[in-house]
């Protein structure tokens, strides 16, 4: 059986096991170890699931989720009824600043726009939302608010890879200017891709990251 058949039949098998996600719906193809998932889902929630659990897969090397949103009748609210809903949901989150986010919403899919101090916050942001009955898709135009101080985020990231049993430091490159960090280099997943992003994000003074690593 060749690789990409393997991957294929691989992410069908844990699409199924996600019991979050209605794998019926969903077309898997694989390319290279990269998987491409099309068809249709019920929620923006559901969407994100089938995406994470098939970049879970080993050998999977990135995922082109060409998913739709096709809500069910059930789910479907007035675009008004959802942007109260994210307002009082945003009030609840004490890791967001009030009133930092606006939302705005059209035939159910989300725009959010604002800034904030930390990625993590963007990220709360846009997996709350997505979250929420009525939401088809969401666009996330936040924005990471500038440090004054980003002399040492290059170093300040490198030293966080190298305490990660994920990375082996001589095979991630990281370099910036000013806050907007650029990884490069190589790892043997795509969850050690994303957990490097993360960790490139956690340095206090980057707003922006350019992620080069490729999974070998």
């Amino acid at each position: 059986m060749s690789t990409d058949r393997h991957l294929q039949k691989a992410v069908i098998a844990e699409l199924g096991w996600d019991v979050r996600v209605n794998a019926a719906d969903i077309g898997v193809v694989a390319h290279d170890g990269i998987v491409t998932l099309t068809g249709h889902v019920e929620t923006g929630a559901e969407k994100q699931n089938a995406e994470a659990t098939t970049g879970r897969v080993q050998g999977c090397k990135g995922v082109a989720d060409e998913l739709t949103v096709r809500l069910s009748p059930g789910a479907v609210r007035q675009d008004e009824e959802i942007a109260s809903a994210i307002v009082q949901r945003l009030e609840w989150n004490a890791a967001i600043p009030k009133g930092a986010i606006l939302p705005a919403v059209e035939k159910g899919w989300v725009t959010l726009t604002g800034e904030v101090k930390w990625h993590f916050q963007k990220e709360d942001v846009e997996h709350d939302v997505r979250r929420l009955i009525g939401v088809a898709g969401v666009t996330n135009r936040i924005t990471i608010k500038p440090q004054v101080d980003v002399v040492g985020v290059a170093d300040d990231i490198r030293a966080a890879l190298n305490r990660s049993w994920f990375f082996d430091k001589d095979t991630i490159g990281v370099s910036a200017d000013g806050g907007k960090v650029t990884l490069t280099g190589t790892v043997p997943s795509l969850h050690g891709r994303h957990a490097a992003e993360r960790a490139a994000w956690g340095a206090a003074g980057t707003v922006d990251v350019a992620n080069f690593i490729t999974v070998v």
